[in-house]
């Protein structure tokens, strides 16, 4: 009997010994491999890869050996295999998502990496980064829901709960559905807007009457920051409900006016000359665009408007206050005169008198 037991026992500990052997053995191989591919710029393993990989891959095993029997005789719990089975399933699940978590990050990581938000043209950059992030918080969700629901309906009991909670759940479902309206309205909003993109990372958008970039975009909300550092949280569904000013929808020029009230005495062919002088020897404009346009004339005065261009819309702002400053000054020094007045015409109709006719400006 007792060579009988050390005969079962022996086996069970070669059997575990074996098994640890394999899975050492796999672990080894799988980080050589990891290893030697990443250090290959023609495969697409990034730098850390290895740890983020082989650490879940190394718990996928473990649980494995945990649903040996051998492992079990090993340690003497032979009557007790339920307890075993669902720690082993737990783990799996727990690996198994942690593994498909990881590689989603270093799938996002591997293709951001070619795409630089910080460059001056970086239109296509902050379209593929918007996409990855909002996608990226879905397939987390939605994995981390299955990963659950997959470790709870593994309980027998639990699982005959739910059937029976689902069998009854008609009104009840009708009920949450009503109320969970929003909520999958912002929800859907964020997936549509990860497809449609309406919006950005760094797009420059006016929203409820402020100007800011976008900073952040998430499932349910979009912080957008304002130019003072302020931060406006807004749901996504605003963006697609609601019209709103985005400047950088498919380029980051801009064109820049400034408006200048004269009066009608001033020669605008000066005034054109001293724009594009002003403008040729700034940075801030990009060489696109130099127009002097009369666009209105009104009793009083005349509205001429300066029209410029810039590389985005905080340079187009600053070339803005630049160009007017400017234009204001050369007014004051070449034509004080022509600052728009009031005319006012008195007559004196006396009887015993001539007509004196005075014009006030």
């Amino acid at each position: 009997m007792m060579n009988e037991f050390f005969s079962d026992a022996n086996r069970s500990l070669i059997y575990v010994l074996a098994s640890v052997l394999g899975i050492l053995l796999f672990y080894l191989v799988l980080q050589w491999i990891l290893r030697k591919f990443g250090k290959n710029p023609r495969y697409l393993i990034p730098v850390g890869a290895v740890r983020r990989i082989s650490d879940p891959v190394l718990l996928i095993l473990l649980a494995l050996l945990i649903r040996l029997p051998s492992f079990r005789e090993l340690l003497g719990f032979i009557d007790e295999p339920y307890w075993f089975k669902k720690t082993s399933t737990l783990l799996f699940i727990f690996a198994s998502t942690w593994l498909i978590l990881n590689l989603i990050k270093l799938l996002k990581q591997n293709i951001l990496k070619k795409y630089n938000i910080a460059a001056a043209d970086n239109l296509k950059a902050r379209k593929v980064t918007t996409q990855f992030n909002i996608l990226e918080r879905i397939v987390i969700f939605v994995v981390i829901f299955l990963a659950a629901g997959i470790a709870l309906i593994s309980f027998e009991e639990i699982r005959e709960i739910g059937i029976s909670i689902f069998a009854s759940a008609g009104v009840a479902g009708i009920i949450i559905g009503f109320s969970a309206q929003k909520m999958i309205a912002t929800f859907l909003a964020g997936i549509q807007i990860a497809i449609a993109q309406p919006i950005k990372l760094d797009d420059v958008v006016i929203v409820e009457g402020e100007w800011g970039r976008i900073e952040e975009i998430n499932l349910t909300y979009v912080v957008v920051k304002i130019w003072d550092k302020r931060r406006l949280i807004v749901p996504t569904t605003y963006f697609i409900e609601r019209p709103f000013q985005n400047w950088t929808k498919t380029s980051a020029d801009l064109l820049g006016t400034v408006f200048l009230y004269t009066d009608y005495h001033l020669p605008i062919e000066p005034l054109r000359a001293e724009l594009t002088r002003i403008l040729q020897n700034t940075d801030l404009w990009d060489g696109e665009v130099n127009i002097i346009q009369v666009t209105d004339s009104k009793a009083h005065y005349v509205e001429i408007r300066a029209l410029m261009s810039a590389k985005d819309s905080p340079t187009a702002w600053d070339l803005r206050v630049h160009v007017r400053e400017q234009l204001i000054l050369f007014l004051q020094r070449e034509y004080p005169e022509s600052i728009a007045h009031t005319r006012l015409l008195l007559k004196n109709n006396g009887s015993n008198s001539k007509t004196d006719d005075m014009l006030l400006g």
